[in-house]
């Protein structure tokens, strides 16, 4: 398929997906029967919508093949089940980016992958901490605060930080950390390396596994059993440690691992 017809075609799809979003009924009543096929009355009482309004829009709905009338109930079709999932991703993508819009626009985004991305809509519970000129550590005690609790951690460490080291070393003496996986890059794991107490504590611990990453990555990810954290760099290529983004759902934590996956496997 040449990029001519791929273009041409998704025109045409676009021009089918604003004809949905461009309406909010038509939006609406996708919505209303995604989880559960719904007659006139339920589709009236959920949508505070007369009659001849709703059944316009089930209409036009259905005259593209996107909904369809079982008995006196109406339903989704195939079609209409795999676009309201998809629009449904959208709009929380949009939401999630939006509710987070100062953290993603201040950062380089260049490492996180393309499928990533796109599921950024499970991180719509996520919140981000930041530090101000009162409190220059915020971010960071938030974060050690969190990494405290911790038992399982999968950490992608982009920079050489002895205060990081410092609280991770501590966690797994006092038996609190179980297991680490450490993704550093070649850089990092020549100077841990050549440090003693950091050779003795993590390269040479049990309960420690440091791999190395090809690629100077430019993404501080933390996945626990608790907690999902990440802190980008700027796109000046500095390292900003006044910003972090916490999610405490099992959704952001899922999006988490699937990026520290990613990397390490």
């Amino acid at each position: 398929m040449t990029s001519v017809q791929t273009k041409t075609e998704l025109t045409e799809e676009y021009k089918n997906v604003k004809y949905i979003l461009t309406s909010s009924m038509r939006t609406k009543l996708l919505l209303a029967v995604y989880e559960s096929s719904k007659n006139l009355e339920d589709l009236r009482t959920e949508l505070k919508k007369p009659s001849a309004t709703i059944l316009h829009g089930l209409k036009e709905l259905e005259n593209i093949n996107l909904v369809k009338k079982t008995q006196k109930y109406y339903e989704l079709t195939s079609n209409g089940f795999l676009l309201t999932t998809n629009m449904i991703k959208l709009i929380e993508n949009w939401f999630s980016i939006n509710k987070n819009k100062k953290f993603w626009n201040d950062h380089d985004l260049s490492d996180i992958p393309e499928d990533m991305l796109k599921s950024m809509y499970l991180l719509k519970e996520a919140e981000y901490e930041n530090s101000t000129t009162s409190d220059l550590s915020n971010a960071f005690n938030k974060y050690i605060k969190l990494l405290s609790k911790s038992t399982e951690l999968k950490i992608i460490l982009p920079i050489y930080s002895e205060n990081h080291f410092k609280h991770i070393i501590e966690l797994l003496n006092e038996s609190k950390v179980k297991n680490l996986e450490l993704l550093v890059n070649d850089k990092i794991l020549s100077s841990i390396k050549s440090n003693d107490d950091l050779n003795k504590n993590l390269m040479k611990n049990k309960k420690v596994k440091v791999k190395c990453s090809e690629n100077n990555l430019k993404l501080f990810l933390t996945c626990s059993d608790n907690f999902m954290s990440l802190s980008l760099f700027f796109k000046d290529g500095l390292y900003d440690d006044s910003q972090i983004l916490i999610g405490k759902d099992k959704n952001a934590m899922k999006w988490a691992l699937n990026l520290f996956k990613f990397f390490s496997d």
